[in-house]
């Protein structure tokens, strides 16, 4: 979730010729629309009971199957029209009952830890020495071959710790914001592509190693200190599972429980892990619903935000933030009675945590597949890997349909401005749409191009797709798919404020005279580096 623009002399050629740059803000509308959101909120009502109420969502877990229930609910009740789920392939339900991670000698200690995601739970209670045995690739089986029998093996490599050098919360200076508008010239390495998809299936090596090996749990380490835990796993297909359970430390306590394997003799570990797989139904649902437009015939709009998160924490900033924030727009449009010339459409994905699978599902449902029908079929991290390195792309009947796509999905910090990801021809008409909620904070048009969410597979078939640039808070620092994902570190004057300003952008972008430009419809790009090597190994 990063961006980026255009050189400030290339930017301006670009923009001084562009006619767009006179499409005006309506702002008695604007006043409506502000209005509605602060006085009247409910933003943080929907946030508090993705939060609190309902809790973690994970992709076809029980908790998602809710959400997907209640956020229709609320659609309909605000008056939205077209409300209605939208399947796509996914694979197993996984929830956590309960667990408990537990060093019993040499003294008892309770240790923060979690299930891995996707992995089985230990039928009752398991107890066994550990042992430190790095294994980050294949050719290390054989270092610990034999070795691994009746022992909780702990495959990742301890480091000696970290401490901040910055504050964990902070908000974005002016310097900073400028510096998100430099244009960085697009990579094209393919070889990067086919490297990546040929280590997707290493988790499954690895289980079936340790499996075989006799093991009888694996541990890993938290990427962050703090005692701060994600328990993030990918093996959700169906038939992918592992077979050994699986739990995650936090970095502190696996860093302890190393150094005593260290010097001997090994600690002994007790792990509890209460899972449930969940095969009801493999497929996922995205969440549509619509603001019908005046003119059929004019396409339409649209806004979204991922409604599945992780286990560790409540999913709160991430993103059950921008799923309130998208949801708080399409009640204020609703509620001012302001109806638009394009339909505004409203998106709730799932899946995103695995790969962004349900708006990739939304892009080949409804506007281009890429490469050809006897490429091979691709699926969960493989699909999402694979799927930008397929050539050519074939646009549907839909795809000039879609006007405009907004997306939000980095917690939630005030709006500060937008990235228009190298799209140079809509940064004009962006500083207008910004023009009145500069006093607000959000003024700020940047070139940058951004990834890691649901508007990357918009953006990869040439759709107009755009994301905020909100303040950091805490997010990446400490809050992202960990254990404090929780709505206390939300802050509802920021989201009233985002809510607004994407109502805003909405409803100037579905009565917008044109629609906005374009980038051009991607072709298949040159090898940025011919002579590049690679010192990777699988």
């Amino acid at each position: 979730m990063r961006r980026f623009l255009l050189l400030a002399t290339a930017a301006a050629v670009t923009l001084g010729a562009t006619p767009l740059a006179a499409q005006s803000v309506d702002r008695t509308q604007t006043a409506r629309i502000i209005d509605e959101g602060t006085t009247h909120s409910e933003v943080m009502l929907t946030a508090q009971h993705l939060a609190d109420t309902i809790g973690p969502r994970m992709t076809n877990s029980p908790a998602m199957r809710l959400a997907e229930a209640w956020t229709q609910a609320k659609f309909a009740e605000w008056d939205l029209r077209a409300v209605h789920k939208e399947a796509f392939d996914f694979g197993r339900g996984w929830s956590i009952v309960s667990s408990n991670v537990r060093m019993v000698s040499p003294r008892p200690v309770q240790l923060t830890a979690i299930p891995i995601a996707w992995t089985p739970g230990t039928n009752g209670t398991i107890s066994a020495p550990v042992i430190v045995a790095p294994i980050k690739r294949a050719r290390d089986f054989d270092t610990w071959r034999g070795k691994l029998s009746g022992k909780i093996v702990m495959v990742t490599l301890p480091d000696t710790g970290s401490e901040p050098s910055e504050a964990a919360f902070k908000r974005y200076s002016g310097e900073e914001l400028a510096k998100l508008d430099q244009y960085q010239q697009p990579t094209y390495d393919p070889d990067a592509a086919d490297r990546r998809m040929k280590r997707l299936d290493f988790a499954k090596k690895l289980d079936a190693f340790l499996k075989a090996e006799g093991a009888v749990a694996m541990a890993t380490m938290a990427y962050r200190d703090g005692k701060l835990v994600s328990g993030e796993g990918y093996t959700f297909g169906v038939g992918d599972t592992p077979a050994l359970p699986g739990v995650q430390i936090a970095a502190e306590d696996y860093r302890r429980l190393a150094r005593l394997a260290k010097i001997g003799p090994a600690p002994t570990v007790e792990i509890s892990s209460d899972v449930r797989f969940d095969d009801s139904d493999r497929n996922a649902y995205n969440i549509i619903a619509e603001i019908p437009g005046s003119d059929p015939k004019a396409g339409y709009v649209m806004a979204g935000a991922h409604l599945d998160s992780w286990v560790a924490g409540d999913g709160a900033a991430d993103n059950g933030a921008g799923s309130a924030m998208v949801m708080e727009a399409a009640r204020i449009i609703a509620k001012t009675g302001i109806r638009p010339k394009r339909t505004i459409r409203f998106a709730l994905w799932a899946g995103e945590e695995q790969g962004l699978l349900g708006s990739l599902s939304y892009v080949e449902s409804h506007l281009a597949t890429r490469g050809s029908p006897s490429d091979p079929k691709l699926t969960g991290l493989a699909l999402y890997q694979g799927w930008s390195n397929r050539w050519p792309i074939t646009p549907k009947p839909g795809w000039g349909d879609l006007a405009a796509y907004f997306n939000l999905d980095n917690g939630s910090g005030k709006v500060r401005g937008i990235y228009v990801e190298n799209n140079s021809a809509v940064v004009p008409i962006f500083r207008e749409w910004l023009s009145p909620f500069a006093s607000m904070g959000a003024k700020d048009v940047a070139i940058r191009k951004t990834g890691g969410t649901d508007h990357v597979f918009l953006q990869a078939v040439g759709v107009p797709g755009f994301q905020f640039i909100q303040d950091p808070l805490d997010y990446d620092s400490r809050v992202h798919h960990s254990g404090i994902d929780t709505f206390d570190h939300l802050k509802g004057n920021d989201m009233r404020q985002a809510s607004i300003i994407l109502a805003s952008f909405l409803v100037n972008a579905a009565n917008a005279d044109k629609a906005l430009p374009r980038p051009p419809l991607p072709t298949k790009p040159v090898t940025t580096d011919p002579f590049a090597y690679s010192d990777e190994e699988e």
